[in-house]
């Protein structure tokens, strides 16, 4: 079976379109309203969806997303429910999942068996936040994690041998940072991306998400004029953490990424 990642991507070349990533917190601000997160996400139109695995230490994150961690935490969710998650969500929708996390749960749960059984749930790729591919590759625990589309982040200051290793390495799509630093610390994009991504383009014919930085529909029209996908994640979850005690999150965070995601299309 092909990847939905790939065909997603695929499709979207033949349309002439652009993609939206979407990120929330797994189990944010509990799991049925997570679950209700999910669906509206994919009704909207995004294109693929990062799940963040809730962990007690993000250090890649701004506070937006660890306080997001931290509710996820705070409400039972772990590496198994997001598996659990993931098999309820596709009980309707076939949107691509990625998972992002950081190696501590996977490692916990077992690297081989954590990609099989969320590959088998219903996930299609998985960014690990803190696991170079370099590094992976001279350990034999990493070894097995050929289930799920391993995605890798390519930032302005990764060094240009680096930026082709990864780049000619890449599945699935490449996450390219428009600025450096913690999610959700900036208040737009960079105005290097154009660049940026025609650099990491010579490399490779995977596709280029941009995110960081981008909380506008103004900015994702930006942003989409030169990469292959728009990657939001902190204004989208700034809204969750914003209605976590209505009962219509939901649809409130419908209501907010669909300019987004309208514009994203248009471009």
């Amino acid at each position: 079976m092909a990847n939905r990642i790939d065909t997603t991507f695929a499709r979207l070349r033949e349309q002439n379109r652009k993609a939206f990533v979407a990120y929330v917190a797994g189990g944010d601000p509990d799991f049925d309203r997570s679950l209700e997160i999910l669906h509206a996400l994919a009704d909207a139109g995004a294109d693929i969806i990062e799940v963040g695995v809730p962990f007690s230490d993000p250090m890649a994150d701004g506070i937006v997303n660890q306080l997001a961690a931290d509710r996820a935490l705070k409400s039972g969710m772990n590496a198994h429910r997001i598996i659990d998650l993931i098999k309820a969500f596709r009980e309707s929708h076939e949107t691509p999942i990625v998972l992002f996390t950081y190696l501590n749960p996977v490692y916990a749960y077992g690297f081989e068996a954590f990609h099989n059984d969320a590959a088998a749930a219903g996930a299609d790729g998985i960014l690990l936040l803190d696991l170079p591919p370099s590094e992976a590759a001279l350990s034999p625990d990493f070894a097995h994690g050929e289930a799920l589309h391993h995605i890798h982040l390519i930032a302005p200051t990764t060094p240009p041998d680096r930026r082709k290793s990864l780049a000619e390495s890449s599945q699935g799509f490449i996450y390219a940072l428009s600025r450096t630093g913690v999610t959700g610390g900036h208040s737009a994009p960079s105005e290097t991306i154009g660049a940026q991504v025609a650099e990491i383009r010579k490399l490779t014919e995977t596709p280029i998400c941009v995110g960081f930085g981008i909380t506008t529909p103004e900015q994702a029209a930006e942003v989409a004029e030169h990469a292959d996908g728009v990657i939001v994640g902190s204004a989208i979850v700034r809204t969750v953490q914003d209605n976590a005690g209505d009962p219509n999150v939901a649809q409130k965070l419908k209501d907010f990424v669909t300019p987004l995601i309208e514009a994203t299309h248009s471009v």
